[in-house]
């Protein structure tokens, strides 16, 4: 089972390239962030995220989310623990003890991939109930998720805006490039017959 991670600018239209993923047979698992701050809405608090308790409460959602993930051979996630720790640095939030022991977990059990397709900006953000961010704001949040994710040892694979099919294809083929790869630097096994 291998993990993907897709993250990005928000608004750059990671849930819409998951969508094709999806549709292509493979295992998605939406972003957490956007689910607890529909959830703390609905009760009544209208920016979940001005609160420090926010970080715990997406990263509780998303280890969850991670071990109880489709049961596919390829998982794609929108998001990770690892943007969870570029939200709390962009909110000017501590890292907290519970997100720096999960980020701990992730990257020495190696849950995802190494290899983290980062979705490009389209060059505009829309506001959504969930996303009230202007595009200049976006951008810095896209560079402090860079950041995030070459900290913890991550690479990034670009996805340059384009058609959502496209972009979604861009990642399958990387992924079969990454697979080959692989398979030519896997030593080769010989046996010999001993008499």
């Amino acid at each position: 089972m291998r993990r993907y991670i897709i993250t990005g600018t928000p608004g750059a239209g990671k849930t819409t390239v998951l969508r094709h993923l999806e549709a292509l047979g493979h295992g998605v698992v939406d972003e957490a962030a956007t689910a607890v701050i529909a959830s703390e809405q609905a009760r009544g608090e209208t920016e979940p995220w001005a609160h420090a308790s926010f970080i715990d409460k997406v990263l509780t959602v998303q280890r969850h989310r991670q071990t109880d993930g489709p049961a596919t051979d390829i998982q794609f996630y929108d998001r990770s623990p690892i943007c969870t720790h570029a939200l709390a640095i962009y909110l000017g939030y501590p890292v907290s003890p519970a997100l720096s022991a999960e980020i701990e977990r992730i990257t020495g059990e190696d849950v995802y991939e190494r290899h983290v397709f980062f979705i490009r900006n389209l060059g505009f953000c829309e506001p959504t109930p969930a996303r009230r961010i202007s595009f200049e704001d976006s951008l810095e949040f896209e560079r402090v998720h860079e950041e995030s994710y070459r900290l913890f040892g991550y690479e990034l694979v670009d996805v340059p805006a384009g058609e959502p099919a496209a972009r979604a294809a861009l990642m399958t083929n990387t992924i079969s490039r990454l697979d080959g790869e692989n398979r030519l630097a896997a030593p080769s096994r010989r046996f010999w017959k001993t008499s």
